[in-house]
């Protein structure tokens, strides 16, 4: 079994785990948090949909510039949440192919504009998102 054959059986068990929790966050909910410092359901769901999203995203840029402008997708729903997580899912799941595994070892950056938060092969970003 090839690393990309491993990593797509992976993040297809992870897609369909992450589907159920996701079907399962209450519409009336968005705002709970179980502690006053922690994040609130809605950004944090927002940020589990957006995970499968980071593997296309690793294998076809090089970095992630914070100081880029972002925009938030609008999500209002459980239904809009599931779509965006589909999208993401969707996306990742295209770039999991045979030809991709010669850029595993090729470097990606996580920075704010100067500022280097990390610099690793691609191999382990993609780990560190399907974990």
């Amino acid at each position: 079994m090839t690393l990309i054959e491993f990593f797509r059986q992976q993040f297809i068990e992870e897609g369909e785990n992450t589907r159920k929790m996701l079907s399962r966050v209450p519409n009336d909910q968005w705002d709970y948090a179980p502690h006053p410092r922690s994040m609130r359901l809605k950004p944090l769901t927002m940020h589990i949909a957006d995970l499968p999203g980071w593997v296309h995203m690793t294998f076809t840029t090089d970095f992630l510039d914070f100081a880029q402008p972002y925009e938030q997708p609008e999500i209002n729903s459980t239904e809009d949440l599931l779509a965006y997580f589909e999208k993401r899912y969707a996306d990742g799941l295209a770039t999991l192919l045979p030809e991709n595994e010669a850029l595993l070892d090729k470097p990606w950056t996580l920075r704010n504009g100067e500022t280097v938060y990390l610099q690793q092969p691609k191999i382990d970003v993609i780990r560190m998102a399907l974990s």
